[in-house]
């Protein structure tokens, strides 16, 4: 596999796998985040946190133009003792607390929504069954707004599930007290036609643990925007991610992990694979160290199998240090097709060929899948990749 870092940006791989990599820091380059539409200008393509995405498939998000119509979404909440669900207005203080939005269309998403969700789990309530939320779409637009606030020394597990067909803009804030832990696993599965995007806010307090596990198959375009900030010393930040990009697909996953305060760690990860024609996967990961972050541990990477011709793959790692007081920082990305070697030794013990192909994908994804923690969810991600395999054959 070819290491990102050290291919000059645009180039191309052999055959139809084209890797860009560049050292520029799209933190540094953007418009101040900010509640107000008006402060982002209409995106055209050209910007760099825009470049990579197919504008004209995002049904006017990015332009004013998409208004809210029909049933949008329909969003059903479950969740054990020990949480309180909430629908409330725009003027709830509790909206917005964990960040503001950085782009235009999560700007536009914060401006139109009309009711919010606010989960809430208790001071030092540990859950022993998972908060879901299923967010369906009933084919419309529609803009959204949920917070989770995990009171101090809590431990909550959410499964944020995304299906049917629609446009939906949206945010998406975690609260993290003192000592909580939050896992999250926000699955994306929408129909062929879906346009999904969202930026997911991420506030991670004093010894407060949080981990993210974005899994993508579904929608015509999905583009994530995962940040992380820190409130005190001692948080910790997981954040992976798994995506199957299939024919004419775009899924981009655009992270940040601001290293604002001392002593915080943090981990990234995401894999994807990638078949048929026009599949484009798009992974940015910025992680920015402060000068006042003394004793930040980071890492992150990015791995992208590319099944068949036709599939494009563009992953940017971006690393800024302010300091040089810190316990390690790196980070790496590769993109390349089937290891030989590994076909070689599956085939050499009498699996056929489709078989050895469909084992090796399987381990490319398997430590990610285990860290959902999530028996039916795991089950049915599992069977999802079956089924995507299958097609590819």
């Amino acid at each position: 596999m070819a290491e990102a870092q050290n291919i000059p940006a645009g180039s191309t791989t052999a055959g139809s796998i084209a890797v860009a990599a560049e050292s520029t820091v799209a933190t540094r380059m953007s418009a101040p985040p900010s509640f107000d539409v008006a402060d982002f200008p209409v995106p055209h393509g050209r910007e760099e946190e825009w470049r990579f995405t197919p504008l004209e498939r995002l049904r006017g998000l990015h332009d004013g133009t998409a208004t809210a119509t029909g049933e949008g979404v329909h969003v059903e909440i479950t969740a054990p003792e020990g949480v309180t669900v909430e629908t409330v207005g725009r003027d709830d203080a509790r909206l917005g607390k964990a960040g503001k939005p950085v782009d235009r269309v999560a700007a536009q998403a914060y401006s139109s929504f009309e009711k919010a969700s606010v989960i809430t789990v208790a001071k030092e309530a540990v859950l022993t069954e998972p908060i879901r939320v299923t967010v369906r779409g009933q084919g419309g637009v529609a803009f959204g707004h949920q917070v989770v606030e995990v009171g101090a020394f809590a431990e909550a597990v959410l499964v944020l599930d995304h299906t049917g067909d629609g446009v939906l803009a949206a945010n998406v804030d975690y609260v993290l007290g003192d000592g909580a832990k939050l896992t999250v696993v926000s699955v994306q599965d929408w129909d062929d036609t879906a346009v999904h995007v969202a930026q997911h806010n991420a506030f991670v307090g004093r010894d407060a643990t949080f981990k993210s596990v974005v899994v993508t198959f579904g929608g015509d375009v999905v583009r994530l925007h995962p940040r992380v900030e820190y409130t005190a010393p001692g948080g910790d930040a997981e954040l992976f991610g798994l995506y199957f990009t299939d024919a004419g697909q775009h899924q981009e996953h655009r992270l940040l992990v601001d290293h604002n305060t001392p002593h915080c760690r943090s981990n990234v990860a995401y894999k994807g694979a990638l078949q048929g024609q026009d599949a484009h996967a798009v992974w940015i990961g910025d992680v920015l160290i402060q000068a006042k972050a003394e004793g930040t541990d980071t890492y992150e990477l990015n791995r992208n199998l590319v099944l068949t011709d036709g599939a494009r793959v563009d992953s940017v790692p971006n690393l800024e240090i302010e300091t040089g007081e810190i316990a390690g920082a790196g980070h790496a990305s590769a993109t390349g097709r089937f290891d030989d070697e590994q076909l070689f030794y599956l085939m050499a013990r009498g699996i056929p060929e489709t078989e050895a192909r469909r084992l090796v994908v399987r381990g490319f994804f398997a430590e990610l899948v285990q860290q959902i923690g999530v028996p039916d969810v795991e089950e049915r991600l599992i069977a999802k990749i079956e089924a995507e395999l299958e097609a590819s054959v």
